[in-house]
């Protein structure tokens, strides 16, 4: 376990910023022996760079893909094998634990898999073929989890496990994700306690304030590493620490919490990527690097989905390009998290301040004409929308357009995921190019649905077996361009960055690697019109300098004062190259 008293000295001083001295001692030493139990993770951590270009992860349910007489996690893994062609390297496997709603996320037992996706064994064998993400579900357990049910029982080893506070308690500073109560009335031994649920009534928030909790969750952290996690997803972190009287969003004992986390995991451990889902305003989503150095290494682009999506229905990426020049991250240990959807909707949150009350308005209505839904939350201002509920291809889409374009258009939106400095996530049903599961959500009577749909094995190999199908086209051309990029230095995540001016109707970056004269000037378009791209890059190329088309291998030549006018297609891609 690296230096041992170094670490312990650190691990310290975190705990003392959370609870009063003694505590923090006492803590220390059963922390270190804890992690003394798992100094044989050093043996599989990897060292070097922790991302390159080569790099993407898929996200995905364990039970998407699913075939009779087989575990879904062994289903999904040969399914995977099959169709990515070695293109994707990553899996974030959605939460595989039982669970009692919210699709995984009302954890029931961190310790187990549910038996009806496999055994540990399966999620293993995954991430022997996949870097493997899982979700450390941690804000909050289900009311069905053992730590609950005793907890309610008076069981003194689960004392202050979880919030119970008198409802008359002011709690209108807090932050509200939803729009459902924050305290939840549940039966307990000595009578009726309302306790602390952030999320729903089944997801009842865990009490940091108590070490023990602590504890109990830092050895779950670790035990997903022994299981053959990578990447750990710290889900809906930003909620951990709670203050009545405060927002309890984004306290400093949260990031604290963290920062443990990351010494822990360093020291045990290096190489694990800690990686932060805060679905808040960009700004905010900042924090969570910290110094670059101490808190995670990859966070969530959350505002990039819906400023895509506003960018394609205006036909205007002037707000896009201007949030991206924005963009660094703090140090070469760090990195964004690039992705348009995901098991989630997309959240509008993010874009506060960003775009404006109208156009958030415009987008929610431009969703749910494709056959989508908006998901609200409560605030000081009343009920405002949270999350847009819809598979990205139907959000993109034009309603009554019957131009035949949609994948034009989402590939275009894709290609500029895939451009941006950062790692990029894409979801399976983005992949494999689904709609909107309009059928699944009116049985459930629940819009997150729209984009959950789950297949049997045999039905998507069908679809996938034409070669004219929307699935098969977006497959072919996802992988395709996916390929580009796992071939391009410019395109590792730390590689430079800026914006190319090239006029509203064209989102365009270069990237430039820090280890060669490459450069790479990726040009898309959102207007739908077909036209030319005239702007001048950044890092000013050469006169005359020759520049090949990566997307279709055409070839181009810059202006004698290295300005490039190249023509491009209705919702076409242009990523050339130059050296």
């Amino acid at each position: 376990m690296g230096n041992h008293d170094d670490v312990s000295s650190r691990i310290q001083e975190h705990l003392a910023r959370l609870y009063d001295t003694e505590t923090a001692r006492t803590t220390t030493g059963r922390l270190i022996a804890m992690l003394d139990r798992y100094d044989g993770l050093r043996a599989g951590a990897t060292g070097g760079e922790l991302f390159d270009e080569t790099d993407l992860v898929l996200i995905t349910y364990g039970d998407m893909v699913t075939e009779p007489h087989e575990a879904p996690l062994e289903t999904l893994r040969s399914f995977l094998r099959q169709h990515t062609e070695g293109k994707v390297p990553g899996v974030h496997l959605l939460p595989h634990y039982p669970s009692t709603s919210d699709d995984g996320f009302a954890v029931a037992d961190y310790a187990a898999v549910d038996p009806a996706l496999g055994t540990w064994g399966d999620v293993e064998r995954l991430g022997a073929d996949f870097r493997l993400m899982l979700d450390a579900v941690f804000n909050h357990t289900s009311a069905s989890h053992p730590w609950f049910t005793r907890w309610l029982r008076d069981d003194p080893s689960y004392a202050d496990f979880y919030l119970a506070l008198d409802p008359a308690t002011d709690l209108g500073a807090v932050t509200r994700p939803r729009t459902s109560p924050l305290l939840t009335e549940f039966e307990a031994a000595g009578g009726a306690r309302h306790v602390w649920t952030t999320f729903s009534a089944d997801q009842v928030d865990l009490n940091y304030a108590n070490p023990e909790v602590l504890l109990a969750v830092t050895e779950q952290l670790l035990d997903y590493v022994a299981h053959g996690a990578r990447m750990l997803r710290l889900d809906a972190i930003a909620f951990l620490w709670k203050e009545p009287g405060t927002s309890c969003i984004h306290l400093p004992q949260t990031h604290e919490v963290i920062r443990l986390w990351r010494t822990v995991l360093d020291s045990v451990a290096p190489g694990t990527l800690v990686v932060t889902e805060t679905n808040v305003p960009h700004e905010q989503n900042l924090t969570y690097f910290g110094s670059g150095h101490d808190e995670a290494h990859l966070v969530y682009q959350f505002a990039l989905p819906p400023l895509t999506l506003a960018a394609f229905h205006s036909g205007d990426a002037m707000t896009l390009a201007d949030w991206a020049r924005s963009l660094a991250a703090p140090s070469d240990r760090t990195s964004f998290l690039n992705f348009l959807a995901s098991h989630d909707g997309i959240g509008v949150r993010p874009v506060e301040g960003i775009l404006s009350p109208e156009e958030v308005a415009e987008l929610a209505a431009h969703v749910a004409a494709n056959g989508g839904s908006v998901s609200f939350r409560s605030g000081a201002a009343g009920r405002s929308p949270y999350e847009l509920n819809s598979v990205y291809l139907d959000a993109l889409a034009e309603p009554g357009d019957s131009s035949g374009r949609e994948v034009d258009r989402f590939l275009s939106a894709h290609s500029i995921l895939l451009s941006l400095a950062g790692v990029p996530l894409v979801y399976f049903h983005s992949l494999f190019g689904s709609r909107n599961w309009t059928g699944g959500a009116e049985r459930s009577g629940r819009a997150r649905v729209l984009n959950r749909q789950r297949f049997a094995r045999a039905d998507l190999e069908r679809e996938l077996a034409d070669p004219a199908s929307r699935r098969r086209q977006v497959l072919d051309r996802m992988l395709d361009r996916i390929d580009v990029r796992r071939s391009e230095p410019a395109f590792h995540p730390n590689a430079a960055q800026e914006v190319v001016d090239g006029g509203a109707s064209y989102f365009s970056v270069q990237r430039t690697p820090a280890a060669d004269d490459t450069t790479v000037v990726c040009v898309h378009d959102v207007s739908g019109d077909a036209g030319r791209f005239r702007g001048r890059p950044a890092d000013r190329l050469p006169g005359g300098a020759r520049l090949v088309d990566l997307c279709d291998g055409s070839e181009h030549v810059a202006e004698p004062d290295g300005t490039l006018d190249v023509p491009v297609d209705a919702y076409g891609v242009r990523w050339l190259r130059a050296t």
